[in-house]
């Protein structure tokens, strides 16, 4: 029996501010290594000898973000549906479990921003709680806990389940504990909610017609719904506006007579916080993680990490600081659960920061602005091989292209113009043209905008291959 992974991929991207952003969510970014979450998630369901393809739940904001990492690892099997809002975990696993053609398979739920080090260790909880699946049962794999932490929601497990020693019945569930109480629930031998559900499809629909008939209605509506884009199925967004909150813990985890937990130790972290990634890294003698340009001396017990500019701290305790080309975190370690309320203060002072880096990634490649006054600004765009930007046109501002690596071929009006680097080309505002790569390397260029309005929403595209004329 096959296990089909259920990747979920949404995200607000506020715990881990300022590398992850509501448009490029911690899952997108190089947290742990040079490749991200999500890459990392992929990679470890790639054993179809063991997984079916997976099925991806995401994020409409993020749909260019899942199809070039696919593309980019060559992964061609995947199906992906996109939410036009979040709707938290109860709906990705409805909504999959809805969705599933095959028969005798099971579905693996995994957030595709948490880390599993070891994956021989996560494959072998998979063998032992299988046979779980197959008799009708959710199971929950429950994390062997390393200290106290206050982020994470308990379970007791009870007694262990007849001729499957490796799975136990589930005495309660808690919620996220004061310290003092944390400490406690480990001494009695709870473990840590880890959010990764393993059970039949077929046994969560039969269920939740039972807990959660009015949820599983509109899920339904919603994948009836679903509009086909570039090998995603856009899920519907009137159903989905009309959906509460849930997650699946609380939807039918906490609810059901059949839920059961597979304690383990699998090298798992949600990575939910800056103190996480501090757990996570390799640090010196003095128990600090530098990462990136840091120079630290005399710094303990902190986690440092540049993105961009030199960092260079002395003489501090406990502390976390991260550096990205346009802000700065700083905050004592022991803080890192207050990060959603300074998002929210951050969001009402600077929403652009809040969401999205200065480098922002677009189907085609990226563009970063390098510089920007009351009628200019300048942009580093990056045009990947073989890829287009949409045939536009801009009312209120005029463009003026360097290129400085690359091959760009550029229509301009009813011309056609290939430009090699140091050459450039002069767009009058209100002429209909189209940028495009035909090399075999990134094409690199400088823009230098100019006119009374700047904005991104000046843009009338003629024709576009991401769908978005």
């Amino acid at each position: 029996m096959l296990i089909r992974p259920i990747l979920l991929s949404g995200g607000s991207g506020t715990r881990l501010w300022p590398a992850s952003r509501k448009r490029f969510p911690k899952q997108f970014a190089p947290l742990v290594g040079e490749e991200s979450l999500f890459t990392r998630a992929l990679l470890g369901v790639a054993d179809r000898s063991r997984f079916a393809a997976p099925l991806i739940i995401g994020n409409i904001d993020h749909k260019f973000l899942i199809l070039d990492t696919l593309e980019r690892l060559e992964i061609t099997d995947a199906r992906i549906l996109l939410e036009p809002e979040g709707r938290n975990t109860a709906a990705a696993a409805l909504v999959a479990a809805l969705a599933e053609q095959e028969p005798d398979i099971t579905h693996l739920v995994l957030p595709s921003d948490h880390v599993i080090e070891d994956r021989a260790a996560f494959h072998a909880v998979l063998d032992a709680a299988a046979p779980t699946t197959r008799t009708g049962l959710f199971v929950l794999f429950g994390i062997q806990p390393t200290h106290p932490e206050t982020g994470f929601g308990y379970i007791r497990p009870g007694a262990a389940l007849p001729g499957t020693p490796a799975v136990s019945q589930i005495a309660q569930f808690c919620e996220k504990p004061d310290a003092a109480t944390a400490a406690r629930l480990i001494q009695d031998g709870a473990l840590w909610n880890s959010g990764i559900f393993f059970y039949a499809p077929q046994t969560l629909l039969d269920e939740a017609a039972i807990l959660a008939p009015d949820h599983l209605a509109l899920c339904a509506e919603a994948l009836a719904a679903g509009q086909e884009d570039l090998g995603c199925l856009t899920l519907g967004a009137a159903s989905y506006a009309a959906m509460k909150d849930h997650p699946f813990d609380r939807l039918i985890m906490e609810r059901t007579q059949k839920g059961a937990v597979a304690p383990c130790s699998i090298g798992w972290s949600d990575l939910g916080s800056w103190q996480a990634m501090w757990q996570m890294a390799t640090k010196d003698e003095n128990q600090t993680a530098k990462i990136g340009p840091v120079v630290a001396l005399n710094t303990h017990r902190s986690y440092i990490r540049s993105y961009g500019p030199t960092v260079a701290v002395s003489g501090l305790n406990d502390m976390t600081i991260v550096a990205t080309k346009d802000a700065v975190l700083v905050m004592p370690t022991a803080h890192a659960q207050d990060i959603k309320a300074l998002y929210a203060a951050l969001q009402e002072k600077n929403e652009a920061l809040a969401l999205e880096h200065p480098q922002v990634l677009r189907p085609w490649g990226s563009y970063e602005r390098l510089a920007a006054g009351e009628r200019y600004q300048v942009k580093h765009i990056i045009v990947a091989p073989g890829k287009a930007l949409s045939a536009q046109m801009h009312h209120h501002r005029a463009e003026h292209w360097v290129v400085v690596e690359g091959t760009a071929k550029i229509q301009c009006g009813d011309k056609e113009k290939l430009l090699f680097p140091n050459e450039s080309l002069y767009i009058p505002g209100g002429t209909k043209h189209r940028l495009s790569n035909p090399g075999k390397i990134d094409l690199h260029l400088i823009e230098v905008q100019s006119g009374d309005y700047l904005g991104e929403d000046d843009i009338v595209r003629f024709d576009d291959a991401y769908g978005r004329a």
